[in-house]
């Protein structure tokens, strides 16, 4: 097999990530990513990763990375035949709709998402039923099947612009009940929700960034927004992964703690290693499903493929339109 990432590149790619990957295990890891970039190639590929992937993948075989909606902008642009999604299972059926005539794989076919598994197309089709006439705003963290029964989609990056874009006094937001009332308290609008919450930022509490702070004076608090309101209250910040690595990029000489899942600490350490990151490591266990080695796996075998219904993938497809043209 050829090899077309040069010792030179991959030397420096291990300086990058050298100080989170020991040395040992960075040698399994090469013969990886050497295989993925020749693979990349030949089967005209793309490899999208989120924010909550390990920095091995994050920093040595993504060509795309970033938070939900930057994924959904570059998944829409994308020319490529092949695209692996390095996250979970609703982030692939986003890619998919976005793109119906490229082949989109995920690596781990159990890669879910505890917000997507709280609801179902028919649980959206009840609560229009019991709220006539208020719109439906679906959190991307969602199946195609409860994208399709919505009017438009969201992030967390862009929630509070699309609900205020639709000039309503209430919207039904799911399934993030946290989510929901965090965009609730910054715009005034009333939220009906549903009672889903993140597996990783619901353990957060107000006590645990209490002694955090006690430990570590000066510290900066940024919080996700699915996180408990108690707990984006006590923190100096709320806002997506993105927005998160934008507030660093204008303080990296602070101490800070980001209340997420922890890998987003990893991969902003690499780019920002003058910022010293505090660190409650909350993992995403779906999101580590995604390894290099069944990365490379996917690409060999052209194994597991997202297929999903022409007509809902078109329904779902135009909520998510709208969000990105807000």
């Amino acid at each position: 097999m050829n090899q077309i990432t040069p010792h030179g590149e991959t030397d420096a790619l291990y300086e990058r990530v050298r100080h989170l990957v020991p040395e040992m295990e960075w040698e399994t890891f090469l013969t990886d990513i050497r295989a993925i970039e020749t693979l990349k190639r030949e089967r005209n590929a793309v490899i999208l990763a989120h924010n909550y992937q390990t920095p091995e993948i994050f920093h040595c075989v993504a060509d795309i990375r970033g938070d939900s909606l930057a994924l959904a902008r570059e998944a829409q642009e994308t020319d490529a035949d092949v695209i692996v999604m390095a996250g979970v299972h609703f982030m692939a059926e986003t890619a998919k709709m976005l793109n119906p005539h490229s082949t989109v794989l995920i690596p781990d076919m159990k890669a879910g998402c505890s917000l997507a598994d709280s609801i179902t197309g028919a649980d959206v089709r009840a609560l229009r039923a019991r709220h006539p006439g208020v719109p439906v705003v679906t959190y991307v963290n969602t199946s195609a099947e409860v994208k399709a029964e919505s009017d438009i989609c969201c992030t967390s990056g862009n929630a509070k612009r699309v609900v205020e874009s639709l000039g309503t006094d209430s919207v039904i937001m799911i399934p993030d009940e946290y989510l929901a009332r965090n965009i609730e308290a910054e715009t005034g609008i009333r939220m009906i929700t549903w009672p889903g919450h993140c597996e990783v930022h619901e353990r957060f509490t107000p006590e645990e960034i209490g002694r955090m702070r006690a430990d570590n004076p000066g510290l900066v608090v940024l919080a996700h927004p699915e996180c408990p309101p108690e707990v984006v209250a006590a923190s100096d910040f709320s806002g997506s992964t993105a927005m998160m690595g934008d507030f660093v990029r204008g303080h990296t000489d602070e101490r800070i703690l980001l209340v997420t899942e922890c890998s987003m600490s990893d991969n902003l350490a690499v780019q920002y290693p003058q910022t010293e990151f505090v660190r409650p490591c909350n993992m995403c266990p779906h999101m580590k499903r995604i390894t290099l080695s069944n990365i490379r796996h996917a690409l060999e075998t052209m194994t597991y493929e997202v297929m999903l219904d022409p007509e809902l993938a078109s329904r779902g497809r135009r909520a998510v339109e709208r969000m990105l043209a807000i």
